[in-house]
Parts: C-alpha cells; sequence; structure tokens
C-alpha cells in the first residue's frame, strides 16, 4: 500500500512505518499510557508490522502515533491513539483522527470501534458512539499459565 502524508505547519501525519521512532512509541506506551502498562517492545513491534500506522511528526520527531488494526473491508478498530505530552493543547488529536478517517483505504469502511477511558469528547466529534448493542460485544482474555 502506497504511503500517504498529510502536513500542517511544521507537522506532519505519515502511514510510513519506516518513519516511526519505535522506541518512542513503546517508552509511551509501556511506561505513560493506561491502556499498555508493561507491554513489551517485541509486542509494540509486533503491533505496529500488523496495523496501518499513523505517525504525528515534528521535524522528524515523533509527536503521536495510532495504529489500526483492520481487513479494510468489513471493520477498523481504531488502538494506541496517543499525541505526546510536549505536543498537547495544538489540535493534534483532532487532526489525527480527521487523517485516519480520510485514508482513502478506509472510505467504504461499514464499521470502526476502539476502546476509550477518557478521551469520549473527542472521538464522538467523529462519530464515534456507545455500541447500539452492548449485550453483543464479549472479550475473551485467556488465563496466564
Amino acid at each position: 500500500m502506497e504511503h500517504i502524508e498529510w502536513q500542517q505547519g511544521e507537522f506532519v501525519i505519515s502511514t510510513d512505518r519506516a518513519r516511526l521512532d519505535i522506541a518512542a512509541i513503546h517508552c509511551y506506551l509501556s511506561e505513560r499510557s493506561y491502556w499498555a502498562q508493561g507491554r513489551s517492545r517485541a509486542a509494540v513491534e509486533r503491533s505496529i508490522e500488523h496495523s496501518l500506522c499513523f505517525g504525528i511528526y515534528y521535524n522528524n520527531a515523533q509527536a503521536g502515533f495510532a495504529r489500526l488494526l483492520t481487513d479494510y473491508c468489513t471493520v477498523a478498530y481504531l488502538a494506541d491513539v496517543f499525541v505526546l505530552e510536549d505536543y498537547r493543547g495544538r489540535g493534534l488529536g483532532k487532526w489525527l483522527m480527521a487523517c485516519v478517517l480520510a485514508h482513502p483505504a478506509l472510505q467504504a469502511m461499514p464499521k470502526w470501534v476502539l476502546h476509550t477511558l477518557d478521551a469520549h469528547t473527542l472521538y464522538s466529534q467523529y462519530g464515534f458512539a456507545a455500541p447500539a448493542h452492548p449485550e453483543w460485544i464479549m472479550e475473551y482474555r485467556p488465563q496466564s499459565s
């Protein structure tokens, strides 16, 4: 798939995985996010390898990230969305969401899902809402051995 880039002033959003600063992404996810505490670097690398990734860059430095798990025809799961602390308050989260939703390969996607504890206001601006049938949603978490 061809890489896509969007530019806004000094900031760039790119789907080119080769640009990602894996160390910075791993550091944020494993140490500062509430949802991926302790995630190993190997798990971060593998998740990136199997996702459509969106990196936010300021002068080529990682400023934010999001990844999408998708089959490109029936469902897209948005995960690991963040803007690093030094870059918050500039509308980058909103711009990131707009770019993700504008990606040409995702225009016919009938269903998008995500999990969040604290960003409902952001995502609701883009049409995300609580599921109509939460009783249909199930989760499997294998027991650790």
